[in-house]
């Protein structure tokens, strides 16, 4: 075992290997502080893309032994997502915890995709226990499943937290870099078809809703944050982050949100700011939409529980 110049010992493990097979995981990095994302975010936009070997994942899984959980920001996200304000993290909240770790792989010189364009088109939230501001948990991100996708290629960032050395809540991020396809390349789980009934609520969207999740969470990606730094990278206006809005359909769900769950969001079409937009969800049905409040048929996002 050898220390890393960030500062944490290095210890290979076996198990799944960052490209889905079974192999040698990813060497084990512990890092002595949260990385900071803008930085990270920065330096893997200028790098090179594609440096290295295209066809290969960082060899390495990131942790933050020991997580304190800030009860400002938890309170602060509690209040911007729609959540009870108490000691409970909201099902979404690990992965803030988790962003600083992904930054730091997504802009490592040795990611094979380049993270300008780069979008994140789904994500799967599997919530074990309930897990709470006094806790300490251990947070580990690594990259896995680097493959082919119709318009592109696809890439999952795994997030696990510990308590304990016993596995509480994970997530799986998959992220899309747009580019020459392949027809027959899986897609992914198809979505369940959208409710039809009337919506249940409507939410008024603040133009600055960008500026207050990126705040919290640290994704400081200019598509979110002002019309300008949005119009640069071809939107006409600020979009809403697709993590805020998982977590705001999730605190929809209110008390028919199991503490033991399993939840997953498909992106479909951004959320320009201002805006109002509709909640559609069946009474008792755990698959939900964020709708266009004009256009039905504009789905931005769709939510499935199990």
């Amino acid at each position: 075992m050898t220390d890393h110049p960030d500062g944490g010992p290095r210890t290979p493990e076996q198990g799944e290997g960052s490209d889905g097979h079974l192999d040698q995981r990813p060497e084990l990095i512990d890092l002595p502080a949260p990385p900071t994302p803008a930085r990270e975010l920065l330096r893997g936009t200028l790098r090179t893309p594609l440096r290295g070997r295209a066809d290969n994942l960082p060899a390495t899984a990131l942790r933050l032994r020991r997580t304190e959980i800030d009860r400002g920001n938890l309170l602060a996200y509690q209040q911007l997502t729609g959540f009870a304000v108490n000691d409970v993290l909201p099902p979404a909240y690990p992965h803030l915890l988790g962003f600083p770790l992904q930054a730091k792989l997504l802009g490592a010189a040795d990611f094979p995709l380049p993270l300008a364009g780069l979008v994140h088109i789904d994500n799967e939230i599997t919530q074990l226990r309930p897990l709470y501001a006094d806790d300490y948990p251990d947070v580990t991100v690594h990259a896995a499943n680097l493959r082919p996708h119709p318009k592109g290629t696809a890439v999952d960032l795994i997030t696990e937290v510990h308590l304990i050395g016993t596995l509480a809540w994970s997530s799986r991020s998959t992220y899309l870099h747009r580019g020459h396809g392949d027809n027959v390349a899986d897609p992914g789980p198809t979505p369940p078809a959208p409710p039809t009934t009337p919506p249940s609520a409507r939410w008024r969207l603040p133009a600055d809703l960008g500026r207050q999740y990126a705040a919290l969470s640290g994704d400081v990606n200019p598509i979110h944050l002002h019309p300008w730094t949005a119009r640069a990278l071809g939107f006409p206006r600020a979009i809403a982050h697709g993590m805020w809005s998982f977590a705001r359909t999730l605190a929809a769900f209110g008390r028919d949100l199991p503490i033991q769950h399993a939840s997953r969001v498909w992106f479909r079409k951004p959320i320009l700011l201002p805006r109002t937009v509709a909640f559609v969800r069946e009474p008792g049905s755990q698959i939900a939409t964020v709708v266009d409040i004009k256009d039905r048929d504009r789905i931005h996002l769709l939510v499935e529980i199990s």
